[in-house]
């Protein structure tokens, strides 16, 4: 087991990743051999994830699953990421007790000014090329969500204009000025 509180040992392989424990306060992701460090959800990002689990439950959702914060996500082989909320059905929890990775269908990344846009983008590349159906990328700064269906389907979104996770969820709706509070 490679569990180490010294920052110093860094992982090599994505095998010594899952084991790894490191002890400095971040957060981490694997991208083939890179190790992607990230601090954990802060209270606005909190605040935005209460928002849309208290939507889940209003629409009836919570029945069917639930929205998982930094769920590890492992999306090939070589890829383990940790969207800020990932929504799980039952039967994929169920799976994913039984140790099968699961990639969720909808997933919600709540940026800020520091991340990098070309990352931002890859990581929308990863998510749809693994099966993921939704992307909600929000911006908190501008107040805008950036709606992905596809790579190539794009609604963003401000003030009063309506998110959706359909397919995924057809009836989970909410405006921009919603999520925000």
């Amino acid at each position: 087991m490679v569990a180490t509180n010294e920052i110093s040992t860094l992982p090599k392989t994505l095998e010594e990743f899952i084991l790894w424990e490191p002890n400095d306060g971040y957060k981490y992701e694997w991208n083939d051999g890179e190790l992607i460090k990230f601090t954990g959800m802060n209270n606005k990002q909190v605040y935005i994830y209460n928002i849309l689990l208290d939507l889940l439950i209003e629409k009836g959702y919570k029945k069917l699953g639930t929205l998982v914060s930094e769920y590890d996500t492992m999306l090939t082989g070589i890829q383990m990421r940790r969207p800020d909320i990932a929504y799980l059905t039952n039967e994929q929890m169920e799976k994913g007790r039984n140790g099968e990775d699961e990639i969720p269908e909808f997933v919600v990344e709540i940026l800020s000014e520091t991340d990098n846009v070309n990352k931002v983008e890859e990581k929308v590349a990863e998510y749809f090329k693994a099966g993921v159906k939704i992307v909600w990328n929000i911006y908190q700064e501008s107040k805008v969500v950036y709606v992905y269906t596809s790579r190539k389907r794009v609604t963003i979104c401000t003030d009063d204009d309506i998110c959706s996770a359909n397919p995924v969820l057809p009836e989970f709706e909410i405006s921009v000025n919603q999520i925000f509070g």
